[in-house]
């Protein structure tokens, strides 16, 4: 697949990125070899292939699912600035 110069700068102007003669030739020699590389990619026949989860089929180590914190929200709530019926109030931001 090629990328003209013409979409190089489509995208430049869309993505409001400032991009000079010197770079849109280098950019269309990089973005046309990249393009070819996906092309590569997507030819290769994975019919076969299972998807894999990990690469290394690596089984997470799972902990206990415990409380480990005591329960402090009234004395969080004494230090806030205003609250009400155990909610935290604050101003309005949006009008």
């Amino acid at each position: 697949m090629t990328i003209s110069r013409t979409d190089i700068e489509k995208v430049a102007v869309l993505a409001r990125i400032q991009v000079d003669e010197a770079q849109v030739s280098a950019l269309e020699n990089d973005l046309g070899n990249i393009l070819d590389l996906v092309d590569q990619l997507s030819a290769a026949d994975t019919d076969s292939v299972e998807p894999l989860a990990h690469p290394l089929d690596a089984v997470q180590r799972l902990r206990p699912d415990e409380v480990t914190e005591s329960d402090q929200r009234e004395a969080f709530q004494a230090i806030a600035p205003a609250t009400e019926n155990g909610l935290y109030l604050v101003p309005r931001v949006i009008e």
